[in-house]
């Protein structure tokens, strides 16, 4: 592979992930966004989230996100939560699972268990019929027309689409509870944006 044909790979690899970010206007349900917004802000105890592969590394950058605008959440192992961890998840809390397909074994062994404690489940994936999905109280489908990997297998555009509709729930749950900048001041007092919070 020549130097332009590299350098013309990654220009179409950043084509498909930014369109298929720009899509997610039109195919995500709006009544999901705001469900799952107001689910967190009346929330009285925690936001867990769950989910395996690149799937657990999209729900540990929104787990970050939402400990910045004061939305308690953590994230749970799945083979830990089987093994005891789940309980962890108390009444009150919201167990968030994200799945692709939305039938992945782990994070279908969770689901007994917050049926019986009464927890708000969300399902974040692209099948809505999905085992996960069908024993949702909230179903978020997020779903992208193709992976730019050859065998469109590779989960990138749909694990940055996940990240973006959940960095737009941030945004908007910043507006709804009417998050200052003084509360972000007290919890990120490090690095650059701790400075420029602090001098002004």
């Amino acid at each position: 592979m020549e130097d332009q044909e590299i350098l013309s790979e990654i220009k179409r690899t950043l084509d498909i992930e930014a369109d298929s970010i720009r899509k997610l206007e039109e195919t995500v349900d709006e009544k999901s966004l705001l469900d799952v917004v107001k689910a967190f802000a009346n929330c009285k105890g925690r936001i867990v989230f769950s989910g395996c592969g690149t799937s657990a590394m999209a729900a540990k950058k929104v787990v970050h996100s939402l400990c910045c605008i004061e939305c308690p959440a953590i994230f749970l192992t799945p083979s830990d939560a089987v093994h005891g961890a789940l309980g962890t998840l108390q009444k009150g809390d919201i167990l968030v699972l994200i799945s692709k397909g939305g039938n992945t074994a782990e994070l279908c062994r969770m689901i007994p268990a917050c049926k019986t404690k009464e927890v708000i489940l969300i399902c974040v994936s692209e099948n809505s019929d999905s085992a996960i999905g069908s024993e949702a109280d909230i179903m978020l489908r997020i779903k992208v027309d193709h992976e730019p990997c050859p065998f469109n297998m590779l989960a990138t555009a749909s694990t940055l689409a996940v990240i973006a509709v959940f960095d737009a729930i941030c945004i908007a749950l910043m507006g709804y509870t009417h998050y200052t900048r003084e509360q972000f001041a007290v919890i990120h007092p490090g690095g650059a944006v701790g400075e420029r919070l602090l001098s002004k």
